[in-house]
């Protein structure tokens, strides 16, 4: 296995990231451009590495290729995600909105987009890493209750009629962003500054494959849905449901 582990910055000295990509100058350049930036990282040019990896370092956020050879960065998601809440950051030359969906469904918290720059890569690492920095930081906040619906902050655990639906870091953040003020009809760009933190130029249909893949989690129907309703030509607003009909 390729391993490199980089000196941390004091202040990212706990972050590790793992990058794997099978592009070997690809994955260099990631690595080095977040080494700057004083992250610890891991590289690994396979998914099969990638696992193995895993079950030795502690990684708090994983840069993963989708076209892996032999076994696709989706597989190696799942197994992930089976197995470990550790956030994902897909990388893809395939931006269609399925291939986001496949991606989010298989436990991805965001996806980017190939080609980018480094500069941009980092930017979203950065806004993986302070979700989830916000979400382990809020050890005092209790269960938010809307309706049928129920979101503990602490544990990222929601509740919807009594179920249990299991959520990705970013999954959890949007529906929270949208149950805190029930009603109000959010913006595309406004969700995407509140959940991603910083500016998604020309990808505000990030936001219609995470808002697709929740509807398909709590089996709410597009036509006539339970929770998130798209309110035409201004985006999303969450209403809360006293249960399901008989």
């Amino acid at each position: 296995m390729n391993k490199t582990t980089f000196p941390a910055a004091p202040e990212t000295t706990q972050v590790h990231i793992l990058v794997v990509d099978d592009d070997e100058n690809l994955r260099r350049l990631v690595a080095a451009y977040l080494e700057t930036e004083g992250y610890n990282v891991t590289q690994a040019a396979d998914g099969h590495l990638a696992l193995a990896a895993l079950k030795d370092t502690a990684v708090d956020l994983v840069v993963l290729d989708l076209m892996l050879p032999g076994f696709s960065g989706i597989e190696v998601a799942r197994q992930i995600h089976a197995k470990q809440a550790i956030p994902i950051l897909m990388l893809t030359a395939r931006g269609s909105e399925e291939d986001m969906l496949e991606g989010f469904d298989a436990g991805t918290d965001d996806y980017l987009v190939k080609p980018f720059t480094p500069k941009v890569l980092v930017a979203r690492v950065r806004a993986v890493l302070r979700r989830l920095g916000a979400e382990q930081s809020d050890e005092a906040a209790g269960a938010l209750i809307v309706g049928d619906l129920s979101l503990n902050p602490r544990t990222r655990e929601v509740l919807a009629g009594g179920h249990p639906i299991e959520l990705t870091t970013t999954e959890f953040e949007l529906l929270r962003v949208l149950t805190e003020h029930p009603g109000w009809v959010y913006s595309r760009e406004e969700l995407i500054e509140s959940v991603w933190g910083y500016s998604y130029l020309g990808e505000s249909r990030l936001v219609d494959a995470h808002v697709a893949n929740l509807r398909k989690k709590f089996g709410d129907d597009p036509a006539e849905p339970r929770y998130l309703h798209t309110v035409r030509g201004a985006g999303y607003k969450f209403v809360p449901s006293r249960g399901r009909s008989a």
